[in-house]
């Protein structure tokens, strides 16, 4: 007969306390017709499934789970939602000359991209390496590659902020 001991117990009633969580939030990011609520559910949803990938030993992708889906792309997602318009209201007519403006800024950007892929002298890629352990990973994301992290940080801050701005905009001009 097999019998669990006292710490098996409680990681197999963690491990089934998780499945139950992500069902649920599963079920949450279906079910409703709020959209929002959904988006909660799918939050619920990708957490579970982060916490079975720690469960499972997978810390590293476990934090990845929880950072890139959870804290990225659900807030994408919320922020979708923030800024598109209501159903109920009437869609604008486009300005001739605002759609000029964008189209002569596409072409400046667009030959830009291309003179520098052009006159970019591009050399071969570097062996890469077999250590992938989150110790050489985390080693890598706080030295070679910080100013990378930072960066990529800044540029999701100053994304939060114009999606506030732009959502208390659009709310001020349908009200």
């Amino acid at each position: 007969m097999n019998v669990l001991t006292g710490m098996d117990a409680a990681a197999h009633a963690g491990f089934w306390i998780v499945v139950g969580l992500t069902l649920a939030g599963a079920s949450f990011a279906v079910f409703p017709r709020n959209i929002l609520h959904n988006v909660l559910g799918l939050i619920l949803a990708l957490s579970g499934i982060g916490g079975l990938y720690l469960s499972l030993g997978s810390f590293f992708m476990g934090l990845m789970q929880l950072l890139i889906y959870v804290g990225a792309i659900c807030v994408a997602i919320v922020f979708a939602i923030m800024l598109s318009r209501p159903l109920h209201l009437e869609v604008p007519k486009r300005e001739a000359p605002k759609v000029a403006m964008a189209v002569a800024t596409s072409v400046v950007f667009l030959v830009a991209m291309v003179g520098v892929v052009l006159r970019t002298n591009w050399v071969p890629a570097v062996e890469r390496g077999t250590d992938w352990s989150v110790e050489a990973i985390g080693d890598l994301l706080l030295t070679r590659y910080a100013l990378v992290f930072e960066v990529i940080s800044l540029i999701l801050l100053i994304a939060i902020i114009g999606a506030i701005i732009t959502a208390g905009f659009s709310r001020r001009l349908s009200s």
